[in-house]
C-alpha cells in the first residue's frame, strides 16, 4: 500500500497595492540607487501605502469634524502635523488644484488611469501689460516698550498720547481734589513758597510742565504731596523733615511712588544748580536731596536697582559742581562721596560695570585742566570714599596730583592741597622717622625723577622728604580701571 503524497498548499497570489513597486524603483533610480531588489521595493511600496492610508484616515477625521464632505489640502496638513510629519508646502485650501485624467497609452494598457495637474497657460503680452504688484512683507514679531518708568513712549506701535493743553485748575475743581491734585493729573514737583509749581501756568516753560497720566490712588497722591512738601525748606520744620526721612528709610509702601521720588530729586537738583551762584537756601535744598537719596538707598524693601542710572547724575552734579555754597559745600561733597561709596558697596556685584563708570567719571573731573579747583576737590573726595586704589589711580597713575599742583602757588597751604595730601596718606601712611631721598644716590635719583614725573613739582617736593613713603605711593599695584 503506497503512501499518498502530501498535499501542497497553493501559493497565494501576490496582491499588489495602490502604490506599485515600479514607483519605488523609479524613485531609487532618481537617487542613484540602481538594481533595487524586488523584495526591498515591495516592502517599501507596502510601507508607503500604509502611510498613505494612515494620513488619509486622519485627514478624513478633520474633514468630518469640520462638517465638510470635500477633503482639502488643509486636512492633509493637519493630519501630517498630528502624525509628527512635515507638512506639504505650496498648496492652499482656498485654491485647490484641478486634476485631469490623461488619455490611455496604447503601449501600456495595464498602466491604469493617470491623473495630472493642468498648468495654466499664461500669455506674456498680458503679463507685461498688467500692473506689477509688489509682494507684501511677511508676518513678523517685534518687541517695543509699552511704558518706561510709567511714561508711554511716542512710537507708532503705541496709541497716541493725550493732548497736554488741559485746564488743570478746572480739572482740579471738578474732581474736588485738594491742593490741585486730581484723580488723573499728578504733579511731579510739589508746590513750594519760593519755587513755582508745575500746576501754575505761565511761570515755567511747556517742557517743565510735563504731566504724567497717573494710576495711583488719591491716598498715595496725597501722601506724595505731603511727603515732598515736608522735606523742602524753608517751609518744612526739622521735626517733619526728620519724620519724612524716617518714612523713606522704613516704609515698605513707597514702591508705587519710587519713580516719582527719583524724578522729583533729579528735577530739584537740576533746577537748583541751574542758577549758577548758590545761596544758603540752595545749599539746604541740595542737602535735602542728598538725604532723600541716602534714605531711599537705605530702605531694604525698595528695589532701587532700576533707578541707579537716574540717581547717579544727581550725585555727580552735586559732587563735581564748581560753585557750591561756601558754608556747606564741603559737607555736601562729603555726603555725595559717601553715597557713591554706598552704591559701590551694595550694587557693584549686581552691576559689574558700576565701579568702572564711577571711577572714570571722577578721574575725568580730576585730570581735566579746564575744571575748577572745586571740581577737583569733589573728584578727590569721591575717590577717597571709594578706596585707596581709586585714589592711586586718580592722583598717581592718571596724573591728577600733577594737574592740581599746576594750579597751586609755590608754598600754598589750602584745603585742596591738604586734601591731596590726605589722599596720599590714604594710599599709604607716612613713616614716623622719614628719611629724605638723596639726589646723589642712583636709586634715589631714579625715584626722584619718577616722583616728579608722576606727581609734578609741587607735590613731589612734599613727598621727597620721606623716601619710604614715596616708594609706597609709586609702587605698582592692582588698580580699578
Amino acid at each position: 500500500m503506497s503512501k499518498q503524497a502530501p498535499k501542497t498548499r497553493p501559493v497565494p497570489a501576490k496582491v499588489t497595492g495602490v502604490y506599485k513597486a515600479d514607483s519605488v524603483r523609479d524613485v531609487a533610480e532618481s537617487l542613484n540607487i540602481p538594481n533595487l531588489p524586488d523584495a526591498v521595493a515591495s516592502a517599501l511600496a507596502s510601507d508607503v501605502e500604509h502611510r498613505i492610508h494612515q494620513v488619509t484616515e486622519e485627514a478624513t477625521r478633520f474633514m468630518r469634524h469640520a462638517k465638510r464632505t470635500i477633503l482639502t489640502t488643509s486636512d492633509i496638513d493637519q493630519a501630517l502635523r498630528v502624525l509628527n510629519m512635515e507638512p506639504l508646502y505650496g498648496h492652499f485650501p482656498h485654491n485647490p488644484p484641478t486634476f485631469r485624467r490623461a488619455l490611455p497609452f496604447p503601449q501600456a494598457q495595464s498602466a491604469g488611469s493617470v491623473y495630472f495637474v493642468e498648468d495654466e497657460e499664461i500669455e506674456f503680452d498680458r503679463v507685461l501689460r498688467e500692473e506689477k504688484v509688489t509682494m507684501a512683507k511677511g508676518v513678523s514679531w517685534t518687541a517695543h516698550w509699552l511704558a518706561v518708568e510709567g511714561v508711554q513712549p511716542l512710537i507708532p506701535e503705541n496709541p497716541p498720547a493725550a493732548p497736554r493743553d488741559v485746564d488743570l485748575d478746572g480739572a482740579a475743581a471738578k474732581n474736588g481734589a485738594p491742593n490741585g491734585v486730581s484723580g488723573s493729573i499728578f504733579p511731579l514737583t510739589p508746590p513750594s513758597s519760593d519755587r513755582p509749581s508745575p500746576v501754575q501756568p505761565g511761570k515755567q516753560t511747556q517742557q517743565q510742565n510735563i504731566l504724567v497720566k497717573q494710576t495711583l490712588s488719591r491716598e498715595l497722591q496725597l501722601y506724595y504731596t505731603r511727603l515732598t512738601s515736608s522735606l523742602l525748606p524753608p517751609t518744612s520744620e526739622p521735626a517733619k523733615r526728620t519724620a519724612a526721612l524716617a518714612r523713606l528709610r522704613q516704609d515698605a509702601g513707597l514702591s508705587p511712588l519710587l519713580s516719582y521720588l527719583v524724578h522729583w530729586v533729579g528735577e530739584g537738583v537740576v533746577s537748583t544748580l541751574r542758577g549758577g551762584s548758590q545761596t544758603e537756601t540752595d545749599g539746604k535744598l541740595l542737602e535735602v536731596y542728598l538725604d532723600v537719596i541716602a534714605a531711599l538707598l537705605d530702605n531694604p524693601t525698595l528695589g532701587v536697582e532700576p533707578y541707579l542710572h537716574q540717581l547717579l547724575p544727581s550725585v555727580f552734579s552735586i559732587l563735581l559742581y564748581s560753585s557750591l555754597p561756601p558754608s556747606n559745600g564741603t559737607h555736601l561733597r562729603i555726603t555725595a562721596a559717601q553715597i557713591l561709596a554706598h552704591l559701590l558697596t551694595h550694587y557693584s556685584m549686581t552691576y559689574p560695570g558700576l565701579s568702572t563708570k564711577i571711577v572714570k567719571t571722577l578721574i575725568v573731573g580730576l585730570i581735566d585742566n579746564k575744571k575748577t579747583r572745586a571740581t577737583h576737590e569733589g573728584a578727590i573726595r569721591g575717590l577717597m570714599a571709594i578706596g585707596k586704589e581709586a585714589v592711586r589711580q586718580g592722583l598717581v597713575n592718571r596724573g591728577g596730583a600733577r594737574v592740581v599742583g599746576e594750579k597751586c602757588m609755590p608754598g600754598e597751604s589750602s584745603q585742596l592741597v591738604d586734601l591731596v595730601m590726605e589722599g596720599f596718606k590714604t594710599i599709604h601712611p607716612p613713616f614716623i622717622r622719614p628719611i629724605p631721598l638723596d639726589p646723589n644716590s642712583g636709586a634715589d635719583s631714579e625715584m626722584l625723577e619718577k616722583l616728579y614725573a608722576s606727581l609734578g613739582d609741587f607735590f613731589a617736593e612734599r613727598i621727597a622728604s620721606d623716601s619710604e613713603w614715596a616708594r609706597a605711593i609709586l609702587s605698582d599695584e592692582a588698580s580699578l580701571v
